[in-house]
């Protein structure tokens, strides 16, 4: 962590937390009016791509609210906002994992218990806020295909109704449509929740006694409000106790109409969640790199909206990645990488590889302990890690999942290292296990429906077993259908070849080419075969292929071979593994920002333009 920062500062407010970036050269303001349908989402993703700072949009068309976005879009800037706390949350998490280690090392730990004690929310009595409506708010519209507006870095909270209370409390960032579809404006929002969230288990709660659930949606804030509502935090830590200690100042709160107010937050809109009440949600753009399209979520009627005086609406933009989530999970990995050896043991590092859209692609360092006695051939207690990984919270939405020991082996957040390692190890005829007809993770469309798919556990250990190819094959340009052919990575080659149409005609291409494959003797190194429907880009290889390999994916579907066989359920390879990745009819439009709005922005990037700089 840098330690290069000015005097700590502990913030009260998002507008305290905004002066104290543009002081410090993290912030710029824009004073000319924006429109929220899509130019300043336009705005945001040319900053984020040039590593610019924070925006402060002062007027915003339609809304007499100020917005702010591109708060965490550096991991130096994130550790800038939280330079007070960040150590001894870091300690507060490392102690919660290993409470021996305070026995240890009892003065480095002795100010730990003191710094969680003092982030135990308070109640306090509800002021500074004015009513006002949905229709009052700036209403940002993100990707042209939309829905409409929503909400994108929302705290929602909620509570368990057999056992109330902040305490018993969940606070996740669930996406929220303000406006277009089938919604009321001013009286109906979309709540938007996937699987393995909190709020789920509390909505079960209450449809089980026929009562609606009460939601509060908190916006703005310290910027540790914010991040608590992603934080994977270990169980026992409640989110508004992370929020407070990351925060340096406890979680105030009061009730008004039997619904938590956050007292720290700018906006504040409450509503109930009656059972079985659902409309269409979406389109929306989302952190894959695709668009989530319509599906039926639960409605939630608009009971107030609350307003600070002044307050300022921040919001993000997610689409392929990298984007301003992506600084989130580098923040969220400084702070809490230690929890993994205690959550899973005998895994030391798990990846959600940010490239490959976060859960299509999971990497993990494992390892062998079963039978130190013997030499290991073939992977064993790597299974049960596997097991336990895709069991665990949102590490269980992985659809691929590389997971290896041995000696030598590189860190899993060097992805293209440990596919390497991976790749030199593994045996196509024995280390691939399917699990077909399984839940999936609800933004990804590769599989056969909603939340329907399957996943594919790659596992190997061992010495090394072979040396990867470092160039194309001779044969490969004149394979069958083939128009272009990239060397992506050592053992790895991306196949050009028609547009995906229907399965049958895709069945009959992978086989020709197995076929082909087989009859060459110079693939000799090759791993994996990639079949795209247009080349990679080829300053980009790495992200290209880690994005369209795992994204448009369905292992059970996709996942083809050289010599494939299947012996007593069990499906393996003697040659290359292939993978189509092409496009297929049932998946969702990719994210492509409109060029029109394009254009009108430019205005603010021309010379002489606020955003200049960052042209």
């Amino acid at each position: 962590m840098s330690r290069n920062f000015t005097a700590c500062m502990i913030y009260t407010s998002l507008e305290e937390c905004i002066r104290d970036l543009e002081k410090n050269g993290h912030l710029v303001r824009i004073t000319e009016e924006v429109d929220p349908e899509l130019e300043m989402s336009a705005i945001h993703l040319r900053l984020f791509a040039k590593g610019g700072p924070a925006v402060l949009f002062e007027k915003v068309k339609g809304s007499r609210y100020r917005a702010v976005s591109n708060l965490f879009g550096t991991l130096d800037r994130s550790q800038f906002m939280f330079r007070t706390t960040f150590e001894k949350v870091q300690d507060l998490v490392k102690l919660r994992n290993n409470p021996l280690a305070a026995l240890k090392q009892p003065f480095k730990y002795a100010s730990t218990g003191l710094a969680a004690l003092k982030a135990l929310p308070r109640k306090g009595t509800m002021g500074g806020f004015e009513e006002i409506s949905i229709s009052d708010l700036p209403l940002i519209k993100h990707w042209p295909m939309d829905g409409g507006a929503f909400v994108t870095l929302p705290q929602v909270y909620s509570e368990d109704i057999t056992q109330p209370g902040v305490m018993q409390s969940n606070v996740g960032m669930y996406r929220i449509q303000l406006s277009g579809n089938d919604y009321v404006l001013n009286k109906e929002i979309g709540l938007h929740y996937q699987l393995h969230r909190g709020i789920g288990v509390h909505q079960t709660r209450s449809n089980a006694q026929n009562k609606p659930l009460k939601v509060s949606v908190f916006v703005g804030g310290p910027p540790a409000h914010t991040l608590a509502a992603v934080m994977p935090l270990p169980e026992g830590i409640s989110e508004l106790t992370f929020a407070g200690a990351l925060a340096g100042k406890r979680f105030r709160y009061a009730y008004h109409d039997g619904y938590c107010i956050s007292l720290d937050a700018d906006f504040v809109i409450t509503g109930e969640v009656y059972p079985n009440e659902n409309k269409p949600e979406g389109p929306f753009g989302d952190h894959l790199g695709y668009y989530s399209l319509t599906h039926a979520f639960p409605l939630m009627r608009v009971h107030k909206v609350w307003a600070k005086k002044n307050g300022i609406w921040p919001f993000t933009v997610v689409g392929r990645p990298p984007q301003e989530d992506t600084a989130f999970g580098a923040l969220i990995h400084e702070i809490s990488g230690s929890a993994i050896p205690s959550e899973i043991p005998g895994v030391s590092a798990v990846h959600a590889v940010d490239a490959a859209g976060v859960h299509p692609l999971l990497l993990a360092n494992g390892s062998e302990r079963y039978t130190p006695y013997l030499k290991q051939e073939r992977p064993a207690e790597l299974l049960t890690q596997a097991s336990r990984i895709l069991g665990t919270g949102q590490l269980s939405l992985a659809k691929y999942l590389f997971i290896a020991a041995g000696s030598g082996m590189p860190d899993c957040h060097d992805a293209q290292a440990f596919l390497q390692y991976v790749l030199e190890r593994i045996d196509w005829s024995r280390d691939l296990h399917f699990h077909t007809k399984t839940t999936m993770d609800t933004l990804d469309y590769s599989g056969s429906a909603l939340n329907e798919g399957s996943k594919l556990v790659l596992a190997a250990c061992g010495e090394k077993k072979r040396d990867l190819a470092q160039q194309v094959p001779a044969s490969a340009a004149a394979l069958p259908t083939v128009t272009h052919v990239q060397l992506v990575m050592p053992g790895v080659v991306a196949l050009c070849v028609p547009a995906f149409q229907e399965s049958a005609a895709a069945q009959t291409v992978v086989h020709n080419l197995a076929v082909a494959i087989k009859a060459h003797n110079d693939w000799q190194g090759v791993m994996q075969v990639v079949l795209i429907d247009a080349p990679m880009d080829e300053n980009n290889l790495m992200g290209d292929y880690l994005w369209m390999t795992y994204t448009r994916s369905n292992p059970a579907n996709d996942v083809h071979g050289v010599e494939a066989f299947t012996e007593n359920k069990h499906w393996g390879c003697r040659g290359p593994l292939i993978i189509d990745a092409r496009k297929k009819p049932h998946h969702a439009p990719e994210l492509r920002v409109n060029e029109a709005t394009a254009a009108a922005i430019e205005r603010f990037f021309k010379p002489g333009g606020v955003l200049e700089k960052w042209a």
